[in-house]
């Protein structure tokens, strides 16, 4: 089947079959492999993605549920070669280690943060419950999403005096 999708804000068309998920044809076909296949069943949040601004898991949406959606991925998270606030607080605060559930993490509070851009600790715990990280314990990761969280909305107060 033919699907028409804006991905990373270029609109693309692909070819993908009836049974395909969206995680499979995000990785093999499109070459979108920063998106990591964890459990095939939604469990684990490595495959996490950004769909019309709410997150996703691909490996549970089928890659024709895809047509006329906007997605990001992580490979559309940073501007050029201008980490996101997000990635930048995760280097910082040393919130990876393997790096195989970052792409999902990353994305999760990208949405997370789009909804609520001032969250607590507690929101950031729930917002991130569906995302499991086996090497880094997840105290390093709640706080560089609450950092960049900070940093974020001074960029925004900074912008709003300039304007």
């Amino acid at each position: 089947m033919k699907v028409q999708a804006k991905v990373n804000g270029i609109e693309l068309e692909f070819l993908a079959e009836p049974r395909q998920t969206l995680l499979e044809v995000l990785r093999e076909e499109l070459r979108l492999t920063g998106t990591k296949e964890g459990c095939s069943n939604g469990n684990c949040g490595a495959c996490t993605i950004i769909m019309n601004g709410r997150p996703v898991n691909s490996c549970l949406i089928l890659a024709v549920q895809a047509d006329g959606q906007e997605i990001q991925t992580i490979e559309g998270l940073a501007s050029g070669t201008a980490l996101h606030p997000l990635q930048q607080a995760f280097l910082e605060e040393a919130a990876l280690q393997c790096g195989f559930c970052t792409p999902g993490f990353l994305m999760a509070s990208k949405a997370l943060l789009g909804k609520i851009p001032e969250p607590t600790e507690d929101e950031v715990r729930h917002h991130l419950a569906g995302n499991l990280c086996r090497c880094t314990g997840y105290d390093k990761i709640v706080r560089a999403v609450m950092k960049a969280a900070e940093r974020m909305r001074a960029a925004r107060a900074e912008e709003e005096v300039s304007a």
